[in-house]
């Protein structure tokens, strides 16, 4: 008897492209952005957000147009890593689009048109995520300026989010990043991340923590029993409260689970006035939020990928703005760092460390 084995190899992607040595893990493109007959506006989230903060960026003399990693759509072949052929098929009628996106004039829409100025963009910015995947690998860090679609699982879309794309990036890494074995997702938005927690339910490889006001959409129960450190909010919750749990439980999280790589959700929905949020935190306070989790990373040696989810008011791409810059001032995100190409990130950052802990020594 003959007996054949084969060995299945991932299939041919081009979001693992190399990225010049120059550009910033700063992942973007124009074609995030929503627009098309004001529909847009239909939904109190700014479609126009994630253009908002590169501008401010560009303002601020942080990043110029080839300093920035541009997103590449994500094709079928790449999303069928997770998402279920099933329900790709089925975001080819736009009433179901209409549904996931809660924009309900979207139904009336050819889907042609649904899939270039709706779909397309989500397809965008997932590609984006996946890609900063593997340059926070890379470079010790990457922000994904969209992204976060985190409600959305590999069968089941909802709450803006039609694409899994933190499943996605984490997935890709497992299949193709030798080292990465293990990852931690810490989830800062207002809301339950219900669809990556469905995805990894019962995959002890990833470790799961989730902050969200416990009243609000999607009160997921199923899905709560993913959540290995759960934290549920109240009605109005403010920084201080806010914050002290944010970086007791990141702590704690880091320490149990001591991941290969960090997704952050770092949704701004959490501000105070959002209109589905219902927290009060104050733009210092998500600030602050930002410092706390890229700081711990930084200490525990950890690469880390962030993504911007939700956010609802339009003074939310100047607060993830002044975040990104309060974070280089802060040297926890720098250039230095970006520009290294190195191989292991854990190495690099050591050595980093070390050096800067004899600096300060010789100047005692």
């Amino acid at each position: 008897m003959v007996l054949f084995f084969f060995s299945l190899r991932p299939h041919r992607t081009e979001l693992y492209h190399e990225v010049p040595p120059t550009c910033w893990p700063i992942v973007y493109s124009p074609d995030y952005n929503i627009t098309f007959m004001g529909l847009e506006k239909l939904h109190p989230f700014d479609a126009g957000k994630w253009g908002k903060v590169i501008n401010f960026l560009k303002e601020e003399k942080l990043i110029a147009d080839d300093l920035i990693v541009q997103a590449r759509e994500a094709t079928e072949e790449d999303l069928l890593v997770v998402h279920t052929r099933r329900y790709l098929n089925k975001l080819k009628w736009s009433f179901v689009v209409a549904t996931i996106t809660e924009i309900p004039p979207v139904l009336f829409l050819p889907n042609f048109l649904v899939q270039r100025k709706v779909l397309k963009p989500l397809r965008t910015q997932t590609g984006g995520t996946i890609m900063a995947g593997k340059l926070a690998i890379d470079r010790g860090w990457a922000i994904n300026v969209g992204g976060g679609f985190h409600h959305c699982s590999s069968d089941k879309g909802g709450g803006f989010c039609a694409y899994a794309d933190i499943t996605l990036a984490i997935k890709f890494l497992f299949e193709r990043v030798e080292g990465v074995s293990k990852a931690t997702i810490i989830d800062l938005d207002a809301h339950q991340g219900n669809g990556h927690e469905r995805d990894f339910m019962d995959d002890h490889k990833v470790y799961i923590m989730d902050v969200y006001n416990r009243y609000i959409y999607p009160g997921d129960g199923f899905a709560k029993r993913a959540i290995k450190r759960k934290i549920e909010l109240d009605w109005g919750t403010e920084d201080t409260e806010y914050l002290q749990k944010v970086q007791t439980h990141v702590e704690g999280a880091l320490n149990e689970s001591r991941p290969d790589i960090i997704i952050y959700n770092a949704g701004t929905d959490i501000l105070d006035g959002d209109p589905l949020g219902g927290l009060a935190i104050s733009p210092q306070g998500i600030v602050k939020r930002d410092e706390v989790v890229f700081r711990a990373a930084r200490n525990h040696r950890i690469p880390i990928l962030m993504v911007t989810s939700g956010g609802y008011q339009k003074r939310t791409a100047r607060i993830i703005a002044d975040s990104i810059l309060n974070l280089h001032n802060l040297r926890l995100i720098d250039k230095e760092l970006a520009t290294s190409e190195a191989k292991n990130p854990k190495v690099e950052l050591m050595i980093r460390e070390s050096i800067l802990d004899l600096t300060n020594l010789s100047l005692q």
